[in-house]
């Protein structure tokens, strides 16, 4: 194929009638055609036919290209896809989307006052529709709580809408098998990121998710997603998962009470959720585990180490282990940076060696389970950033992974019916998944 600038002369080369010898025929043909670049050129010859007989001419020729081909291009209006990167401004967006200057401006001048624009989420995306000559027609972008971002250009102007979303939920169901690392195993199994960090909420009371993973291990998980006009707008909720550890079964079903209560419960109606978490990280390494005897890295000597270590870098999230409020915050010798939280009975939880503390946090205030109170660091008597964990119980120190705790109340006698009701077709989807999973992989 031969391709042509559009601006330019183009040259052909055509062959002049071939010398006819005696039982040889020479032959040529020269098709041309104008698609939307250029213009391609096939030839042939006869078998056994020599090339040295052929003389070629070379004609220059100037090629109009008909208006249909500009009005084609210039005309057409394209979807795009963006990513938003860490640390993105809608600029930088803008500019990946090659929208030209007057657009530019425009769009950030409406747009100077969106709660959208300024919760730009890493790793979600923005839907834009642009033309050829980098106008931009139009932009949506899913923020918040289901919250639709829209931006349309009516005429010259651009006109800003954001409001709640009318979202559809779809069902999805997924399985898999963990040969390295429940991420790996998620990953090749199509599962999201957000959906994989669910599994590992919902069933961290039951399995330590830093110490129990297994190669072998399987997963099945049955979860929404939420579209708009078709497109996927977000990943919702797990409402089924089943995590088959070391050979043991656990299975969680997300259940809504009449009163709009929602939890995870097994399918005997047991809670899922415990009185406290089993780690104060989302995902991380245990460097240190709890001793009676253990040789201090700082201080070179043997002692007790009354806690778990969590290896993790410099500004990871540290999460409440429990409902609580906050009895110390502040600095403490070898603990440096410390939280102290004071939970209901004889229960309380400390974190050292933290980098800051979460914006507002104070002696007295309330804070609930999950919720993000300090960040990791290095302070105190510490050789690397890591997280140092404390299970007290009447102020003694205990291993979190040996202590029995108390969990959440079971489904009320009152929803029972229908509790097993709405959870029959989720059990059902559970085992076709896992018959299905263990019968490809076995």
């Amino acid at each position: 194929m031969l391709l042509m600038p559009l601006q330019e002369k183009k040259k052909i080369l055509a062959y002049k009638s071939p010398v006819l010898t005696k039982k040889r025929l020479a032959w040529l043909v020269v098709l041309s055609s104008l698609p939307l670049f250029g213009v391609v050129t096939a030839f042939g010859t006869a078998p056994n036919a020599s090339m040295e007989t052929f003389q070629v001419k070379e004609v220059v020729r100037d090629l109009s290209i008909p208006n249909i081909v500009h009005n084609n291009i210039s005309n057409r209006n394209f979807w795009h896809q963006e990513n938003i990167q860490r640390g993105d401004t809608v600029a930088a967006i803008l500019t990946r989307l090659k929208i030209n200057n007057q657009d530019k401006s425009a769009f950030l001048r409406v747009a100077r006052d969106s709660q959208a624009m300024r919760k730009l989420m890493p790793g979600k995306t923005v839907y834009a529709q642009t033309t050829a000559r980098g106008e931009l027609l139009m932009m949506r972008y899913f923020f918040g709580n289901e919250e639709l971002f829209l931006m349309e250009k009516t005429g010259d102007t651009f006109q800003m809408i954001e409001q709640q979303a009318e979202l559809d939920a779809q069902i999805r169901m997924r399985s898999g098998r963990v040969t390295s690392s429940l991420f790996g195993a998620t990953d090749q199994a199509g599962v999201p990121n957000s959906i994989a960090l669910q599994i590992i909420d919902i069933f961290e009371t039951e399995i330590d998710f830093h110490r129990d993973i297994r190669e072998g291990d399987r997963f099945t998980v049955v979860y929404e997603t939420l579209h708009d006009n078709g497109e996927q707008a977000k990943t919702g909720r797990i409402l089924a998962a089943e995590y088959v550890n070391k050979g043991k079964s656990h299975k969680a079903l997300y259940f809504q009470s009449p009163n709009g209560d929602g939890g995870y419960y097994t399918p005997a109606g047991e809670s899922m959720q415990r009185q406290f978490l089993r780690s104060p990280l989302e995902f991380s390494r245990i460097s240190s585990g709890f001793s009676n005897s253990r040789f201090h890295p700082v201080l070179k000597k043997w002692r007790s180490h009354r806690g778990v270590d969590y290896a993790a870098p410099t500004g990871t999230p540290i999460k409440a282990t429990a409902n609580g409020t906050v009895s110390f915050a502040g600095t403490k010798g070898g603990y440096g940076k410390l939280i102290v939280l004071k939970h209901n009975g004889k229960y309380a939880t400390a974190y050292g060696h933290l980098s800051r503390f979460a914006k507002g946090l104070r002696g007295g205030k309330r804070v609930n389970q999950g919720d993000v109170i300090g960040y990791v660091g290095a302070t105190g008597l510490a050789t690397g950033p890591h997280l140092h964990y404390e299970l007290r119980v009447n102020g003694v120190q205990h291993d979190p992974a040996k202590v029995v705790l108390p969990s959440a109340p079971p489904i009320a006698e009152k929803d029972r019916v229908a509790f097993f009701k709405e959870t029959k077709s989720l059990v059902s989807r559970l085992n076709i998944m896992r018959n299905t999973n263990y019968a490809s992989l076995n």
